[in-house]
């Protein structure tokens, strides 16, 4: 007979419930139509705003590594985001087991929402240097949300601190470059691209900056499967329909398939 001992006594302990506030987490799915598949819908969608919670404490947590110069935790949390980006494409193949026929049932019920307005995923894509000016006004009803919003818009993106590392390890990159203004989208620029080059040709001598690139292509590698995912997911339901929320739907979701985070690292590949 074990004698392992399983705590039955909670009256005055925490609980597995209690700490992860369950309660509140798990009645937080409030179907709008009596459609069983909307039970899908919300739930996919409030995993992948939790899984984007996580990428963007990971992405900041990077970044401030990087700035202290500690670069190998800054490459697990990076990897780390690269394992949840992985996690959220897979959402899109249980979202895909719904049809359009069942979607229609309930869609009405959504209104103007849409993933389209969700805040999280802007605050991922200003952290990796694509940045909208109209993207803002969609969140003026919510103060503290546009406020959180405004501040990433305005500061660098995990892409600037890289090159600062560059500047850093001796390599001539312009001012225009450093001390560009950072709520503009990036531009690529040929010393920024030579520089990278150059790490690719001599990595031994550059191993922190390799594999800080490699990193860097492994983020962005995912997150264009994860659009790709998404757009192919729409299509397969919505067809070519507006989005709830007034896009185009899968012709927006196609054209920023052609957008790039780190333009030089994609580049370079052709080159070398």
């Amino acid at each position: 007979m074990s004698d392992q001992k399983v705590y039955t006594d909670f009256k005055d302990e925490m609980t597995y419930a209690d700490y992860l506030s369950l309660d509140s987490l798990l009645s937080s799915q409030n179907r709008l139509s009596g459609h069983h598949d909307e039970m899908l819908f919300i739930v996919i969608h409030q995993v992948s705003e939790l899984w984007m919670k996580l990428i963007i404490h990971e992405i900041q947590a990077a970044c401030q590594s990087l700035k202290e110069n500690q670069f190998e935790p800054a490459f697990k949390q990076l990897a780390r985001v690269s394992k949840i980006q992985e996690q959220i494409i897979k959402a899109w193949d249980v979202l895909a087991t719904m049809t359009p026929s069942e979607y229609i049932e309930f869609r009405d019920s959504l209104g103007k929402a849409s993933g389209f307005q969700s805040y999280q995923y802007r605050l991922i894509e200003f952290s990796l240097g694509y940045k909208i000016p109209h993207i803002l006004k969609i969140y003026k009803q919510d103060q503290e949300v546009f406020d959180v919003l405004e501040k990433a818009y305005h500061a660098k993106g995990l892409y600037d601190i890289a090159i600062e590392k560059l500047a850093e390890a001796g390599f001539d990159i312009p001012d225009e470059v450093l001390d560009r203004d950072f709520s503009k989208p990036y531009q690529k620029n040929t010393e920024v691209k030579a520089a990278w080059s150059e790490v690719y040709k001599d990595s031994q001598t550059y191993w922190t900056l390799y594999q800080l690139a490699e990193k860097l292509v492994d983020l962005e590698d995912w997150h264009q499967q994860w659009r790709f995912r998404h757009m192919k997911t729409v299509e397969r339901i919505i067809g070519f329909k507006k989005g709830t929320g007034g896009s185009s739907g899968v012709n927006y979701l196609k054209s920023v398939l052609d957008s790039y985070f780190f333009p030089e690292l994609w580049d370079l590949r052709t080159e070398l």
